[in-house]
């Protein structure tokens, strides 16, 4: 695969079922965070806002899901269906996209993001 230059030539390089699957993950993010930014990070699909949101791949067997350490941590109680490491899932293609944990975690990374910018915003001095 030639290094893709947006996620429409990343999806399109995979077979028709792995598509839809890439599609549903990414209309779910877009649903949940619609200010976050597509972008083309390492080489696979990102979402940007305020700093790196998530990223996702497809596989043979499965899609990876990276919503970072953070975003695998909080919600590790529900991830027993899935294979799963510090900043990573693994969705099967054999099993239904699970929109609402995907959604549940994306919110959670937004929230997380924007809280970081505010912390890290500089303050205004009055003169």
């Amino acid at each position: 695969m030639t290094k893709p230059e947006n996620f429409d030539e990343y999806i399109a390089a995979f077979p028709v079922e792995t598509q839809k699957r890439m599609k549903q993950i990414r209309a779910t993010v877009k649903k949940a965070a619609p200010q976050a930014e597509e972008v083309i990070s390492y080489g696979m699909p990102s979402f940007r806002l305020n700093g790196r949101l998530l990223y996702f791949a497809a596989f043979k067997n499965h899609i990876g899901f990276y919503p970072m350490a953070t975003g695998v941590e909080a919600f590790r109680s529900l991830l027993s269906d899935y294979k799963w490491a510090k900043g990573s899932i693994q969705f099967p293609l054999s099993k239904p996209v699970p929109t609402d944990l995907i959604t549940n975690i994306v919110k959670f990374r937004v929230m997380e993001n924007l809280s970081k910018a505010k912390k890290t915003a500089p303050k205004k001095t009055v003169k």
